[in-house]
């Protein structure tokens, strides 16, 4: 059955809702109240109004149609709201309640199962935070907003077997002001998986890149399979790499983990992009939110640090990735530059292109203007040392000067000082990272994203 109404419902039933600030289903109601425009229903059996909003007693007092049910009830009162649900039409369920087979009651799970099938419906979770929808401003989230951030719109779908860790993301993503489409907290999967989100998310207009973190996947032939045909790039961070930490996984979710190795190869194969850790898949999460999507794996840096240039090319070649080969027009203008006095005559004028210590932001400018030219380049990454006494917030009107037709990551360690003028170039709308092996991570993902590397395939740019 479609996904559509769940994540575009026109009203959403909250089974559980409350007046009581620390309930869940209080907070619900507070995070549904904030942007949804669509009809809210509280359902409470001993409340006439919640948050003001008029009350039902049951689901099917409820005189008018309803697209998604939110039940936040003790587990075991769940399997009879299913039945309510589906006796009243309701054919989209969100189970955010815990207590099920991650605690090892399988039967309430199986039972649940039962009823929902028997009333043809769809079902998130349990165990789940449910979910949000950017655009229409359907939350079900009950961590309540001053405590946990919600992200702005954008094109990035992130799914997460744990919403725990959904949760936290959330916050980053937020404070880095990445823009997210959706985003899904699965949980226990009695009824919709990860091949079911990613395979509804493939169509999805509002998204063009998937994020999932999982622990294992409940059918892996039917995930990959959807992988494989998804047509947008997906990136996937999986824990459990280790036997310990595999074991972990099942006691948590009542997931299957899995062994990792064939994971990897089937990642491998479906074209997902894989990220170690929740570093590395941020890191490329900002850079895809922030720059196109390259047409290769060429790789130029330019800095005015060797070493932090070094740093740079071992982690690149590291990741499969290439030093760009500088065409000849490109050194005859770098020449060019030292002859007249713009660039030092100490520099490196090979890539890595070391344009040393003193380097001035008109050095910057002359250097990245005859790098983003060169055909042979795919992206670029700028090291930038901002403890020189020759650097300043100039940097910050070069870098938005330039003209940036392909990626662009900027690389710049440091403390306070740094940091007032990054926060600056990130507005400027191109991604800042502290370290060197943080950057590559960066366009090493952006990389994996296009046609020429092996990877999936864009329907479109970013």
């Amino acid at each position: 059955m479609s996904l559509d109404r769940m994540f575009y419902p026109d009203d959403v039933a909250v089974i559980g809702a409350s007046n009581k600030k620390g309930k869940v289903g209080n907070a619900i109601m507070r995070s549904l109240k904030k942007k949804y425009s669509g009809e809210i229903y509280p359902v409470n059996l001993k409340e006439e109004t919640i948050l003001d909003i008029p009350a039902y007693p049951s689901i099917v007092d409820i005189d008018a149609p309803v697209d998604l049910a939110i039940i936040a009830l003790p587990a075991k009162m769940v399997p009879d709201i299913v039945d309510q649900c589906g006796s009243a039409g309701v054919k989209n369920l969100i189970v955010v309640s815990a207590g099920f087979g991650e605690a090892g009651r399988n039967d309430l799970e199986r039972e649940i199962k039962d009823k929902m099938d028997r009333h043809d419906m769809n079902l998130l979770g349990p165990n789940c935070l449910g979910i949000l929808n950017t655009s229409t401003g359907l939350d079900t989230i009950f961590n309540p907003p001053d405590r946990q951030d919600r992200p702005p719109s954008g094109s990035i779908a992130f799914i997460s077997q744990s919403g725990a860790f959904g949760a936290a993301t959330l916050d980053w993503f937020s404070e880095a002001e990445i823009g997210l489409s959706k985003f899904v907290s699965y949980g226990n999967r009695i009824d919709i998986d990860e091949a079911d989100l990613v395979d509804y998310l493939s169509t999805d207009e509002e998204t063009d890149f998937i994020i999932i973190y999982m622990e294992g996947v409940k059918y892996g032939r039917r995930f990959f399979e959807a992988a494989k045909r998804c047509g947008k790039p997906m990136m996937a961070v999986k824990s459990g790499r280790t036997e310990e930490g595999a074991s972990a996984a099942t006691s948590h979710t009542a997931s299957l983990a899995g062994r990792d190795k064939v994971y990897h190869g089937a990642f491998k194969q479906a074209g997902v992009i894989r990220a170690r850790d929740i570093r590395e898949m941020f890191n490329v999460a900002k850079a895809v939110s922030y720059q196109p999507v390259p047409r290769g794996d060429a790789i130029a840096i330019v800095t005015n640090g060797g070493g932090a240039g070094v740093m740079a090319t071992d982690e690149l070649v590291e990741r499969g990735l290439s030093l760009a080969s500088l065409s000849v027009e490109t050194k005859k203008d770098l020449k060019e530059a030292v002859e007249e006095g713009v660039i030092s005559e100490h520099a490196t004028l090979d890539n890595p292109i070391d344009i040393v210590g003193d380097a001035t932001p008109e050095r910057y400018e002359r250097t990245l203007k005859a790098v983003l030219d060169d055909e042979n380049v795919d992206s670029v990454i700028v090291v930038i040392l901002f403890q020189s006494p020759t650097l300043d917030e100039r940097m910050v009107d070069v870098l938005d000067r330039v003209e940036k037709n392909k990626p662009v990551v900027v690389v710049a360690p440091g403390g306070r000082y740094t940091h007032k003028i990054t926060a600056k170039i990130e507005d400027a709308g191109i991604p800042v990272y502290q370290t060197p092996a943080e950057g590559v991570q960066a366009v090493w993902g952006l990389s994996r994203c296009c046609p020429g590397s092996g990877g999936v395939r864009r329907t479109k740019d970013i």
